[in-house]
Order: C-alpha cells, then sequence, then structure tokens
C-alpha cells in the first residue's frame, strides 16, 4: 500500500519582506511535522530550500550571503587574485562554510551535494511555499 503526502501551502510573508540579496527563514507547521525553509531573492526571483545542509545538516539558509569568489587568471594561467562575482549568489552553512548557489541549490565544486528544493511562488503581493 502507497501512502501519498499532500502538499502544504503556507503564506509566509510579504514580497517586500524578502529583498534582492535577501532572504526569509521561517518554520513551517509545528511538531515532528515542522520544517524550517529558506526563501531567497536573487535577480528577482525566489528560491527556497530547506534549511538543512547536505554535508552535515547545519542550518545553511541560515548562513552568510556572498557573491561568488573566483580566481583570476592571465593567459599563462597564472593567479591574479581572488575577486567577487556578483553574478551568482551562494550561501555559506555557517557550521563548516559550505557554499550553495542560490539559483541551483548545488555546492559549486561538489554538485552532488545540494540543499533540499521547496516550491516557492509569488501571488498578490505574498511570498507561498509549498511542502
Amino acid at each position: 500500500m502507497t501512502s501519498t503526502v499532500t502538499p502544504r501551502v503556507f503564506d509566509v510573508g510579504a514580497s517586500d519582506e524578502v529583498a534582492e540579496r535577501g532572504r526569509l527563514v521561517v518554520t513551517l507547521g509545528e511538531g515532528p511535522d515542522a520544517v524550517t525553509v529558506g526563501v531567497f531573492r536573487f535577480s528577482g526571483r525566489l528560491y527556497a530550500y530547506e534549511n538543512v545542509c547536505a554535508h552535515q545538516g547545519g542550518p545553511a539558509c541560515q548562513g552568510r550571503i556572498v557573491s561568488r569568489v573566483r580566481e583570476r587568471l592571465d593567459d599563462g594561467q597564472r593567479s591574479l587574485g581572488l575577486v567577487f562575482d556578483d553574478a551568482e549568489m551562494h550561501i555559506v552553512c555557517p557550521w563548516h562554510g559550505f557554499e550553495y548557489d542560490v539559483t541551483t541549490g548545488r555546492h559549486p565544486g561538489r554538485p552532488d551535494y545540494a540543499l533540499r528544493p521547496v516550491g516557492v511562488a509569488e501571488e498578490g503581493g505574498r511570498v507561498r511555499v509549498t511542502v
């Protein structure tokens, strides 16, 4: 016998509560079925993930938000130093520094490590997530 779980939709706040390059972290439900979710806005679009780091279970969505760090190389592949790439936004788990691309939920160097995505939508000035 297969059991089906009906997705639950939660209104988590007003659209303006998630600023560009910002986040909103909310706990949905109560008791053992509660789940904490991070909602992010980048390039005008919302992304949402379960607040559990794929590395060791830390609160990844509550970590620092940074632009991706890239190494600049010259034509001979020699390092010219590090720069921030504002075209890609990362969240950094506060436990061990594991980074995730906000648009994919994946670690940039280890794509097998990824945050669990959560459905998110914006309707009538409100943000709703589905878990």
